[in-house]
């Protein structure tokens, strides 16, 4: 149970959240940029410990502390599925060419890649549709995290007595998701990109304060105590089965790893790496993301940003974890993760809280952890914003009056509350929306979005049916195939989408050629561009052509190391493993010695 001082500690959270909202919303007020991308004046570190913060968020959280409990160090390749490297892409060359196009939404690119013609704003609609759906369906799933982590401590027998309504015990967490939802609207609503971006500065340094607390917590009880493990549990690496057998320990998890479908680990994690190398390669979804790099200073600040956002999201995200995961199971016996008779492994983050952590620092954790839920809120919500006023709204209502541009903001961010509020309700745990975002729908916008930077001859036709042909399948497919994991879904997916993409592209003529130059010029991709680079040359002879396809994908693979190290540094911190620990930390050092030469000090040709 909550203490007055845990209380008092997350009701000042509440209320600074406000005082936030309140304090820019002026600055918010003074034009379209302001609102969506803070005037593009915030610094790139600031924007990267935002974007760190947003995607500390609650549900994410409480997912990794369940699979690392039960798959141990073979957990840090689980998050593949995102996937989590594709920031190691958007570091290394992505950010600045979407920087490059000065636009304020993934949408409005769509213009500036195909132009406006019959094929562009196909794709243009096509687009803003995928990222509502993707907005609406990241709000649901940090909704239903949310609610699942209050009612451990607020148990509804206690706050029942004093609301006049009844609500099914099945809905209790939905209830409570609507509250702390709302304080999440004001500060978003109001503040726009800046509020967001200050509130995410307070969140992670809460969180991260709370991550190092917890982490000691547990690396103490380590010392003090013996863990009981199933072999493989402590090796990372892996063969074709899992071959972690909980029998005798905790039997129950064995009934966990059926149901999550990861038993041929092999298979899974080859579908990981595939489809996470494609999703990186096809740029940041239309979301949150997006937003921040579009809200950056420059093309080199958005590497930096981008780079940025690993290196402070992994450590302290990992020992926050790491420490969880290990307390869960030296202490097993006194968590309470039964549920409508059932046990939900979803519930070791918030009942190991309740258990272990001591007054004043629960506070301080909930109070971080409701912020990172609001954080990852906000910031989808202000992507959901962009896309219903900058594209839809102001595309038909060129001349509307400032007023009335931020009266369509709230409007909007109210509307799209709502809406997901109401999915929220049909969720039925983490696992399930984040096998269906991540596999499912980013499943379907990775062919389209590979050759809208790689090929010339895309147009806006092949990309709306590529598209089209992406987000139909990523809405039935679990109707259908209801016992099937989405990964496993996810090569007839593909080639479904790369029929719809060759056949749209070829139904209609190329985009117009002064369009694709342009593009090309200031984007400056690598590719198949040679028709085009040759019309650029022949016109600018002084034009540099982009030849660092080897160099970006060198530091790909050293950048993808050096963040699975991030990864796993913490976790052998918490459990003691002080050699493995050292050899990591050696590792890391050679690849940032290596980043340090290759990357950081090539970043003026991102200019």
């Amino acid at each position: 149970m909550l203490q007055a001082v845990d209380i008092a500690i997350i009701l000042a959270y509440l209320i600074s959240t406000v005082v936030i909202g309140l304090v820019l919303r002026k600055r918010a007020q003074r034009s379209k940029d302001d609102y969506l991308l803070g005037g593009k004046s915030l610094p790139w570190y600031m924007l990267g410990l935002s974007n760190a913060s947003g995607m500390f968020d609650i549900s994410g959280t409480m997912w990794l502390v369940t699979i690392t409990f039960v798959y141990g160090l073979k957990s840090i390749w689980i998050p593949w599925l995102w996937p989590v490297f594709n920031q190691v892409f958007l570091m290394v060359y992505l950010s600045a060419w979407l920087r490059r196009s000065n636009v304020t939404t993934g949408a409005e690119w769509i213009f500036f890649r195909f132009g406006e013609g019959k094929g562009g704003k196909w794709s243009h609609t096509v687009v803003v549709v995928f990222a509502i759906v993707s907005c609406l369906g990241f709000l649901a799933y940090g909704f239903i995290g949310l609610g699942k982590f209050v009612e451990i401590f607020l148990p509804w027998e206690i706050v029942g007595v004093y609301i006049p309504f009844e609500v099914a015990p099945e809905y209790v967490p939905h209830l409570y998701g609507t509250v702390f939802t709302c304080f999440a609207v004001f500060y978003s609503v109001l503040g726009g990109m800046s509020g967001i971006v200050w509130t995410d500065l307070l969140q992670f340094t809460i969180m991260t304060v709370s991550a190092i607390a917890i982490a000691f917590i547990a690396w103490s009880a380590m010392g003090e105590n013996s863990l009981t493990l199933p072999e493989g549990w402590m090796d990372p690496f892996f063969g074709w089965n899992l071959d972690i057998d909980w029998t005798g320990i905790i039997t129950e998890v064995n009934d966990k790893i059926a149901s999550d479908g990861f038993s041929l680990f092999g298979i899974f994690f080859m579908l990981c790496v595939f489809k996470g190398i494609l999703s990186s390669i096809a740029g940041p979804a239309p979301n949150y993301d997006m937003q921040k790099i579009l809200s950056t200073k420059s093309p080199k600040e958005a590497a930096k940003m981008s780079g940025f956002v690993s290196l402070a999201l992994m450590p302290a995200r990992y020992l926050m974890i790491g420490g969880f995961a290990v307390l869960g199971l030296l202490f097993y016996e006194q968590l309470d993760l039964q549920r409508a008779g059932q046990i939900d492994f979803e519930q070791i983050l918030p009942s190991a809280i309740s258990q272990f952590v001591p007054v004043g620092l629960m506070g301080l954790l909930l109070a971080g952890l409701l912020a990172a839920f609001m954080s990852t809120f906000a910031g989808t919500l202000n992507a959901a914003q962009a896309y219903l006023v900058n594209d839809i709204y102001l595309r038909y209502k060129k001349d509307a009056a400032p007023k009335q541009v931020n009266l369509m903001n709230y409007t909007s961010g109210i509307v799209v509350v709502i809406v997901s509020i109401v999915l929220g309700f049909f969720v039925e745990d983490v696992n399930s929306i984040t096998q269906w975002i991540v596999s499912a729908l980013w499943g379907g916008y990775i062919v389209s979005n590979i050759l809208k930077w790689h090929w010339w001859r895309f147009n806006g036709e092949g990309y709306f049916w590529g598209m089209l042909s992406g987000l139909i399948p990523a809405i039935l497919f679990p109707l259908v195939f209801q016992e099937t994991l989405e990964l496993y879904l996810f090569p007839l997916l593909l080639l479904i989408t790369t029929v719809g993409c060759i056949l749209g592209t070829y139904t209609a003529g190329p985009t117009d050629e002064r369009k694709l130059m342009d593009f090309y010029k200031r984007t400056r991709p690598w590719g198949f561009w040679k028709p085009i680079r040759d019309k650029v040359v022949a016109e600018d002879p002084n034009f540099k052509e982009n030849k660092s396809l080897k160099r970006d994908m060198f530091n790909i693979f050293i950048g993808t190391a050096a963040q699975t190290l991030l990864v796993i540094i913490p976790l052998y911190l918490v459990l003691r493993e002080y050699t493995s620990l050292w050899i990591c930390l050696g590792i890391f050092a050679v690849c940032a010695v290596l980043l340090k030469k290759f990357w950081w000090n090539t970043l003026d040709e991102q200019l």
